[in-house]
């Protein structure tokens, strides 16, 4: 999925990205976004029906370690549970005594190796350097993968 909220990044051997939203929740969204678009096919992407939700519920110390667990979960859902996602709805992040809770509904289909094509297989995410930062416009994550 490539939108101006989403911006590949050169990086010799993983892919990192950035992705700009203007609240949290919507920043992570294009992370999730950017993530799978790394892996999927952009035909492949543009026709994942919802035909299943899954709520996600995660805590941790902080923001960063809340965006490593959220595309974590989703990797895990992918390679296990063999599910493709194209929608994610962040419906809330916020702070919570010391640390950081998300909720979210992710959406999509089992995966189907003769019609969903892929394009790169995403081994983990890395904690090497992703940020996120607040600007006057918003949020600006930045995530890299290992490949």
């Amino acid at each position: 999925m490539q939108t101006p909220n989403i911006e590949y990044l050169d990086h010799p051997a993983d892919v990192k990205f950035r992705v700009h939203g203007r609240t949290i929740e919507e920043a992570f969204e294009y992370a999730a976004h950017a993530m799978f678009g790394v892996m999927i096919d952009p035909d492949t992407a543009a026709t994942i029906e919802p035909v299943r939700t899954i709520e996600i519920d995660l805590s941790a110390d902080d923001c960063k370690d809340l965006l490593y667990d959220f595309l974590s979960e989703l990797l895990y859902l992918f390679e296990v549970e063999e599910i493709v996602f194209g929608r994610f709805d962040v419906e809330q992040i916020e702070q919570v005594g010391g640390g950081y809770h998300l909720r979210a509904h992710v959406s999509g289909e089992p995966i189907d190796r003769g019609r969903h094509r892929f394009e790169v297989g995403v081994k983990a995410v890395t904690f090497h350097d992703m940020r996120i930062e607040r600007t006057g416009e918003g949020y600006v994550v930045q995530v890299l993968v290992d490949t």
